[in-house]
């Protein structure tokens, strides 16, 4: 079976992808054995009465007797999927189901992909205020700016759970992280980088922000139109909140002016930067190209003129990939108890990303690799440490 237009990786065939999916990416297994008419009892009726009754007393009880305090609603109307854009729900549900089992195989944490038939904002909130009682948090996915930045704003308000946006914040969360370990093999202070970030959706206003709150003084945020900045017209909310906070050198332009003498770039957009704007950067610097599947510039012609370059794929060194953030953060975040995942979870996240990277730093090693088992332990224990310093 061949899909035209659908891009393949070198080393992927059709054939074996599509066998792969076969029938989906995930089941439910149950925990309790059922061998004889005792062990259906206990599992189902009577006994299971008992646990419902006691729950229906003290609601408190619920996370302790069911999967709830441990499953994560996966949740998106596939208004902006991987690469793909706005393929729909049904299209966007074998995405969600192979997070769910990344959130399995990296957490131990259930996950449930829901996806909605709702290109309203309003139609999502209600369904996820009515399902509550069936889950313990929300991973928002493939969700288009700038709905996406209103509804986590919304659900953080009505869901009594954490909620995140992974195309946010677990992208930031590991562009921080790799910066973190870049900047150290390079010996250059993160604090006083000229970091471009290229891209102004999702991902590129989150990772923006974040780096700022890391101490990072002077980020340049580009859009299809230019350098963000002050007054300019047309700018959305969430773009102009983040004109205010950032590019303090006033600059104005595109890419080219973004990038000279620039230490860092982050490239969060479909765009394509050509060689000659990476060689205008400062000496030794560092190119993270993210989009995917084809990234703003080949590695390989970056390499020729920056110290560190890193990819969102994982066939080059350094692969900025959320999964090595977001099972960890929220396994850490539910098993603290917590009721939001904040900025310093977020921090504590990427730094203890870039503690498992530190020992055996080089330009091609600034974050671990996505399947070092040592990853989502760390990033659990920080975010769990970070919630009982609140």
């Amino acid at each position: 079976m061949t899909v035209i237009g659908l891009p393949t990786h070198d080393r992927l065939t059709d054939a074996e992808v599509f066998a792969a999916h076969q029938g989906g990416q995930l089941s439910v297994v149950g925990t309790l054995p059922i061998q004889d008419a005792h062990s259906l009892s206990v599992a189902y009726t009577p006994g299971v009465a008992r646990v419902s009754r006691a729950i229906a007393r003290d609601p408190a009880l619920g996370p302790h007797y069911t999967w709830a305090s441990r499953l994560v609603a996966i949740v998106t109307n596939g208004t902006a999927v991987l690469g793909l854009g706005n393929v729909g729900p049904a299209a966007a549900l074998p995405v969600m189901e192979g997070k769910a089992a990344l959130f399995q195989r990296f957490a131990g944490l259930n996950a449930l992909p829901v996806v909605l038939d709702a290109p309203h904002i309003d139609d999502i909130v209600e369904v996820l205020l009515r399902l509550r009682p069936s889950f313990g948090a929300v991973c928002l996915e493939d969700i288009a700016a700038p709905d996406c930045f209103e509804l986590e704003e919304r659900l953080k308000e009505v869901l009594d759970c954490p909620v995140m946006h992974d195309d946010q914040h677990g992208t930031a969360v590991t562009v921080l992280a790799g910066l973190l370990g870049a900047r150290t093999v390079l010996d250059r202070p993160l604090e006083g980088s000229r970091v471009t970030v290229l891209g102004a959706g999702a991902a590129g206003i989150a990772t923006a922000h974040l780096l700022l709150e890391a101490g990072i003084n002077d980020v340049t945020v580009l859009d299809s139109l230019g350098i963000l900045f002050t007054g300019r017209s047309g700018l959305t909310q969430a773009k102009a909140a983040l004109a205010a906070r950032t590019n303090p050198r006033g600059l104005r332009g595109g890419p080219a002016e973004a990038l000279r003498d620039a230490d860092v770039l982050i490239g969060l957009s479909s765009s394509t930067v050509p060689e000659s704007l990476i060689a205008s950067m400062g000496t030794r610097a560092t190119v993270f190209a993210l989009s995917n599947p084809d990234p703003e510039i080949q590695p390989e012609v970056a390499a020729r003129h920056v110290a560190v370059v890193g990819t969102g794929g994982s066939d080059h060194p350094n692969q900025i990939i959320n999964t090595l953030a977001s099972p960890g953060i929220f396994r850490g975040a539910l098993g603290a108890g917590a009721r939001f995942i904040t900025t310093g979870m977020k921090l504590a996240a990427a730094r203890a990303i870039a503690d498992v990277a530190k020992d055996k730093l080089t330009v091609d090693y600034v974050v671990p690799h996505s399947l070092d088992p040592r990853v989502t332990p760390a990033v659990t224990e920080a975010v769990a440490r970070a919630v009982s310093d609140t």
